[in-house]
């Protein structure tokens, strides 16, 4: 770090721009050529007992809150998994340490740019691929420092080579005007949190950790290849303390219905199996808990969470009702039997209704490969959801058909199970393979009760003619852009409220309920982007392409996303999933798509 101080230490107090500090300049001597003038050279990162800091600026408009990339050498932390758990584990701890450096520059009656300030990723309980704690091959430090930016070029055998490091990405809100400061921060406070991060290592817990992901791993392998469509362990906590993702106090653990208890890698806990599920109760019993935490289990969960071992098909998707969503094209046929002057096998509109829009959502979610949906009632229209015997016998020309009649059809024929939420309707207790009841957070099988109900009260669902569930859907090129039309510059813009910005597009993700926290937000912007500028093709295959940028993404790594030209999208980044990626496009309005028989 003496290069960083040196170049902190020549600058003007009141420096914006941290020029030299970003470049990183060397002046380079040759041992093999003591004669020869030394050679220029650039590298901003820089060194403290072989671990590396990478600076680099966030975007044009944060020259004071750079990007500091953490290269922890394995041979200073040895550790044998080089995953996304113990990547996770490491940056989770390492967070006391940045915390511990907060509270001494924290003063209420200053702003951070007074105060100065480290930033880490917000937390979360989830482990998931990202661009802020991973594991990468490096190469080691290639030269030794002199004096200044003088520095000596390594020969052999003291040449550096490539060694796999452990990489924490942070920012830092440096003080204005405050240099000396900045270099205690930069120089002294920050390595040596790293260095006490490495020294008071708790492996014991890391092993823990990566027990714990072996079972997770494990129970997942099996949930593919068995009949069951997730697994809520026995003692799992499922409800969240007030306005937080952590585990609520004093909470009544999970117990497994005495029939369903089955044991999976020595976990015992409840099978939910294909098919129709669905989960009942009164108000506050706990049945949209279950369900959110089934939801929860499309990923692994920390040590701690208390849903580390509910774990659910990786594809599920939860689907709801979204008044005013864009739909481009969709077959909505199976629910919907004509529309006014329109066609349901081919339908569009800038603002779908509650029923079109969940027709559409549960239409392109199969389509994209879904094998279980997540539905709650309060979330739901509720036309689309039911239509009980007098109503269907009041109302003759009714458009709609209920879900009741297609959900076991859409499992029969496609593989698609179901899980639902319901408290108010006893029409899917007639259609439903299981039925559990919530009371006061405990499950109960009531299957048998609840077929005995509907037989007394003669409870039959219609089986309307089979569907076609089909889609054949073709994206062209044009106003697929992140250019506005007119403009030569590009426009990304991602809102905390669950927007983003691209192009002429203002695109309202809201209704995507799976994306689980604001960073896979950002990704998605990026990842949108990225489809519109590679592309050269009049038309897109866009399955084909987002497979294409995830095969890029697990090469390369989550940060090739990033770019530092748009300033209102954060640094950090969680990689979402294939299903999010193609619900965002799906949403979009002014693109132009078309059925796949009317290609040009």
């Amino acid at each position: 770090m003496k290069r960083l101080a040196h170049f902190l230490r020549n600058m003007d107090n009141d420096t914006a721009t941290y020029k030299e500090m970003y470049e990183g300049g060397l002046t380079v001597y040759d041992p093999d050529m003591p004669d020869a003038p030394p050679y220029g050279d650039y590298e901003p990162i820089y060194y403290n007992n072989e671990i590396g800091y990478e600076i680099t600026h966030t975007h044009k408009l944060a020259q004071d809150k750079p990007t500091i990339t953490i290269r922890i050498p394995l041979s200073k932390l040895p550790l044998k998994d080089f995953g996304w758990t113990p990547a996770a584990f490491c940056y989770n701890r390492f967070r006391s340490y940045i915390d511990r450096l907060n509270e001494e520059l924290y003063n209420r009656s200053r702003p951070d740019n007074e105060n100065g300030k480290y930033i880490l990723s917000e937390h979360t309980s989830v482990v998931i691929p990202n661009n802020y704690s991973f594991f990468s091959q490096c190469l080691h430090k290639w030269y030794e420092n002199t004096s200044g930016k003088n520095v000596w070029l390594l020969k052999a055998p003291n040449a550096p080579g490539m060694e796999l490091m452990l990489h924490f990405r942070i920012q830092v809100q440096l003080p204005r005007r405050k240099l000396r400061k900045t270099i205690q921060m930069l120089c002294r406070d920050l390595p040596d949190a790293v260095d006490r991060f490495i020294e008071e290592f708790d492996y014991i817990r890391l092993n823990r950790a990566l027990e714990l992901a072996e079972k997770q791993a494990a129970i997942r392998t099996w949930l593919k290849d068995s009949d069951y469509c997730a697994f809520v362990a026995n003692g799992s906590i499922l409800p969240r303390a007030k306005g937080t993702d952590l585990p609520m106090l004093d909470a009544i653990p999970f117990r497994s219905t005495p029939d369903d208890e089955i044991e999976v890698f020595g976990v015992k806990g409840m099978g939910i199996k294909k098919g129709v599920t669905v989960i009942t109760g009164g108000g506050y019993s706990g049945k949209s808990t279950l369900l959110d935490a089934i939801s929860a289990g499309i990923y692994d969960h920390v040590l701690g969470d208390g849903r580390e071992l509910c774990l659910t098909d990786e594809s599920a998707v939860t689907i709801s009702a979204e008044d005013g969503r864009s739909v481009k094209h969709v077959n909505i046929s199976p629910f919907i039997k004509w529309l006014p002057g329109g066609d349901a096998r081919d339908f569009s509109t800038d603002h779908a209704s509650g029923s079109t829009s969940q027709a559409a959502n549960i239409m392109e979610t199969v389509d994209c490969g879904a094998k279980l949906l997540l539905i709650d009632e309060d979330r739901s229209a509720t036309n689309f959801m039911i239509r009980d015997k007098m109503m269907k016998e009041l109302i003759e020309k009714e458009p709609i058909t209920p879900f009741t009649d297609r959900v076991n059809e859409l499992y029969k024929r496609e593989g698609v199970s179901t899980i639902l939420v319901i408290g108010g309707s006893g029409e899917y207790l007639s259609v439903a393979d299981k039925i559990y009841m919530m009371e006061d957070y405990i499950i109960h099988d009531v299957t048998e009760k609840s077929k005995g109900i509907c037989t007394s009260h003669g409870v039959m669902s219609e089986i309307p003619t089979e569907a076609d569930w089909t889609q054949n859907r073709i994206l062209y090129s044009d106003n697929f852009s992140s250019y506005p039309e007119g403009s030569g510059s590009e426009r990304l813009e991602v809102s905390d409220m669950g927007f983003i910005r691209i192009g002429d597009e203002w695109i309202d993700a809201r209704g995507m309920h799976d994306i689980v926290s604001k960073r896979q937000l950002d990704a998605l912007g990026f990842m949108l982007r990225l489809l519109m500028v590679s592309n050269k093709d009049h038309y897109i295959d866009l399955t084909q392409r987002i497979d294409e940028l995830y095969e890029k993404i697990t090469a390369e790594g989550v940060d090739i996303l990033y770019s530092s030209f748009f300033t209102t999208t954060e640094r950090f980044l969680n990689l979402p999933r294939k299903q999010e990626l193609l619900a965002l496009v799906s949403r979009m309005r002014k693109i132009n798509m078309a059925k796949g028989g009317d290609v040009i």
